[in-house]
């Protein structure tokens, strides 16, 4: 049988956490218990902890005594029910490449990990291969947001108010009823628009580099967790070079960053657009060639 999934990473335990990112994409509507099947705890005794898996509220009190969980926001494994699930974080060569052997069970092969510098952090992203289109879990049935019921109780209080204040007596002042929105996107996004600004492209070309695609992965994450959300990509060149190619320059980068989310991450097309400004929006005016004018930004629509 053919190849899913492909994990790329950077450091061998980040690209554990990637085998186990790639089967919860394949299988969404996953559990923690199937999950501890999948990846038994045999597969790396090593760990220094009794489970492979904790619920990310029992890993986070144990990492106060010592850290060997990935149980920060960016690292847990969110699963379809809800819940948040961290991987233990110490892998030996050999519970490592249990971990590979594991995975080809389920279709998920791994490239060669790349080893960190030293301070620098691991990561991991994943390929789809062979026409593989990841499977999109039904929707879990909500109740009514809590803003809906305060809005409810508050007008039904307004006509109680109405209906028994004395005639002649006049309202002085009505309190407004804004629409509560959820913004966590909004800064996920700029963290990560930081980050992809700062894997900056060679000048003159719109080649993503691995931390470009590191950066596009982690968007690509928001994006599957907000199915309503829309983006428009754009591309950026500093004032260096002719205007005309400055701008088709700019178009390729913004392309580059949006054929990756539809091509490899398995994002809708329909959800993004990629504009090329060229230099016409310097973050810098005052240093037209500056590096910092060479960027992409992501717009939500």
């Amino acid at each position: 049988m053919a190849n899913k999934i492909k994990v790329y990473g950077k450091a061998q335990n980040r690209t554990a956490l990637g085998i186990a990112h790639a089967y919860v994409v394949m299988y969404p509507h996953a559990t923690l218990d199937d999950l501890r099947k999948a990846f038994p705890n045999n597969v790396n005794p090593d760990k220094g902890v009794t489970e492979n898996f904790l619920p990310v509220d029992e890993a986070e009190k144990f990492n106060e005594k010592m850290s060997l969980y990935f149980a920060k926001p960016d690292e847990v494994l969110e699963l379809q029910d809800g819940s948040k699930v961290a991987l233990a974080q110490v892998w030996s060569k050999p519970s490592f490449e249990r971990m590979v052997e594991q995975g080809k069970l389920y279709d998920v092969e791994v490239a060669e990990f790349e080893k960190t510098m030293k301070g620098e952090k691991g990561g991991y992203r994943l390929e789809y291969l062979n026409g593989y289109v990841p499977p999109v879990p039904a929707p879990v049935k909500k109740g009514f947001p809590w803003w809906i019921w305060l809005l409810l109780a508050l007008v039904v209080a307004g006509i109680i108010a109405a209906v028994c204040m004395p005639r002649g007596e006049r309202v002085v002042e009505v309190e407004k009823i804004v629409e509560v929105r959820d913004t966590v996107y909004v800064q996920q996004i700029a963290d990560i628009e930081a980050s992809f600004n700062a894997a900056q492209f060679e000048q003159g070309k719109a080649d993503l580099n691995d931390d470009a695609k590191l950066a596009l992965h982690d968007l690509a994450k928001v994006l599957k967790q907000n199915p309503n959300l829309k983006l428009r990509i754009e591309g950026h060149t500093s004032a260096e070079g002719e205007a005309d190619v400055n701008q088709k320059l700019s178009e390729a980068r913004a392309q580059a960053a949006v054929d990756f989310l539809v091509n490899k991450e398995g994002v809708d097309a329909a959800r993004l657009e990629a504009v090329g400004l060229g230099s016409s929006k310097l973050k810098n005016a005052e240093n037209p060639t500056s590096d910092e004018n060479r960027r992409t930004e992501f717009e939500i629509l």
